[in-house]
C-alpha cells in the first residue's frame, strides 16, 4: 500500500515571496541546496541551520533580513534536505562542515560574510570564526555554546552530562538511526515537540519537516554528531569578531550558564538571554531577530 498523500516541497517555494530562490552550489566536493534573496550586491549574511532542522529553520530571518538590505544565503548543510549526504562519518568533521561555509561565502564572489547559527549550525559558526577569522564580520551564535565551553562543562557537570544523554546514543552504531527512522519519523518530531513551547511547529510546518527528513534520512545528520567528537580543536579559542548570542533560557539540553562562559570567550560579545522561551529562541521570540538586525547592521 502506498501513502497517497502529496509530500510538500522543501525548496525556496515553501516561502511565497519571488525574492527568495533555490539555488545549487559545489562546494568542498559536496552540492549543496542553497536558498537565497536579496540583492547579489548587497552585505551578506550565511544561516546556519542545526538539527534536526533544514534551511527552513530560518523562514521568520530571511524576508527581515533582505528589507533591511542584506543578501542572505541559507544552505541546507551537507547531509540535510536536498544537499549531498557523503557518506562514513569523517565527513561531518568540524573541519569539513567549516569549509563548506567558507567555499559557499567564495560562491557568492565575497572574502567575508556575517554567519550566523543555530544549535549545531552554531557550532559551526562559532568553528568558521575561529579557524577562518578572516572571513566573519559578525557572528550571531542562537543556543549553542562555545565548543570549548561545551567539552569543558561536558566533562565537569554530572547535570549537563544527563542532558547531553542523545550525544552519547548518536555515538552507538546502527540503533540511533534505526529508532529516529520509524513510525515515519515520529521520534525526530517528538525532538521537535519536546525541545520547544507548545505551539512552535504546527501540523502544516511538521508535514514540511517530516518530507526533509526524507529525502537524506537520519543517519548523516547523526554522523554530525559523531564527527564532531572526531574533530580537531580550532587553532584559537577567542573570537575577535563582534558576537550576539542570544539564548532561551529553557533550552532542555543545554545548561543556562554556558551563555555566561561562552561570551566570555568573545572580545566583543553580547548576550541575550530571553525567559520563558525554549531552544528554538529565533522561531519564539521576534525580539531576537530584532537584535540581530541590529547587531549586524
Amino acid at each position: 500500500m502506498t501513502d497517497a498523500k502529496p509530500h510538500p516541497t522543501t525548496d525556496a517555494s515553501l516561502l511565497d515571496d519571488d525574492r527568495v530562490e533555490s539555488d545549487y552550489r559545489t562546494v568542498n566536493g559536496v552540492r549543496l541546496h542553497v536558498v537565497t534573496a536579496g540583492d547579489p550586491d548587497a552585505p551578506l549574511v550565511v544561516l546556519l541551520h542545526g538539527h534536526p532542522d533544514f534551511w527552513y529553520g530560518w523562514r521568520d530571518q530571511i524576508i527581515p533580513l533582505v528589507e533591511t538590505g542584506f543578501r542572505v544565503v541559507v544552505p541546507d548543510q551537507r547531509g540535510c534536505n536536498l544537499s549531498d549526504a557523503p557518506d562514513g562519518i569523517d565527513a561531518y568533521r568540524q573541519s569539513e562542515l567549516s569549509a563548506d561555509v567558507c567555499e559557499l561565502i567564495h560562491s557568492e564572489g565575497r572574502e567575508s560574510a556575517h554567519v550566523v547559527g543555530h544549535d549545531f549550525g552554531g557550532f559551526v559558526a562559532w568553528n568558521v570564526a575561529l579557524r577562518e577569522p578572516s572571513i566573519v564580520d559578525h557572528l550571531g551564535i542562537f543556543n549553542v555554546p562555545h565548543p570549548t565551553v561545551y567539552r569543558t562543562v561536558l566533562r565537569s557537570s554530572p547535570q549537563q552530562i544527563v542532558r547531553s544523554w542523545y550525544v552519547w546514543f548518536y555515538q552507538v552504531p546502527t540503533l540511533p538511526e534505526w529508532l529516529l527512522s520509524r513510525n515515519d519519523m515520529d521520534n525526530m518530531v517528538d525532538s521537535l515537540e519536546i525541545t520547544s513551547n507548545p505551539g512552535t511547529f504546527d501540523e502544516e510546518t511538521i508535514d514540511r519537516y517530516r518530507a526533509a527528513w526524507r529525502h537524506t534520512g537520519v543517519g548523516p545528520r547523526v554522523n554530525w554528531y559523531r564527527g564532531f567528537r572526531r574533530s580537531e580543536r580550532p587553532p584559537r579559542d577567542i573570537v575577535t569578531q563582534p558576537t550576539l548570542i542570544c539564548w532561551g533560557e529553557d533550552d532542555i539540553a543545554l545548561l543556562p550558564s554556558m551563555a555566561e562562559q561562552s561570551a566570555d570567550y568573545c572580545e566583543n560579545g553580547r548576550l541575550r538571554m530571553f525567559p520563558d522561551t525554549s531552544h528554538w529562541v529565533h522561531h519564539e521570540r521576534e525580539e531576537v531577530t530584532e537584535a540581530l538586525l541590529r547587531h549586524l547592521s
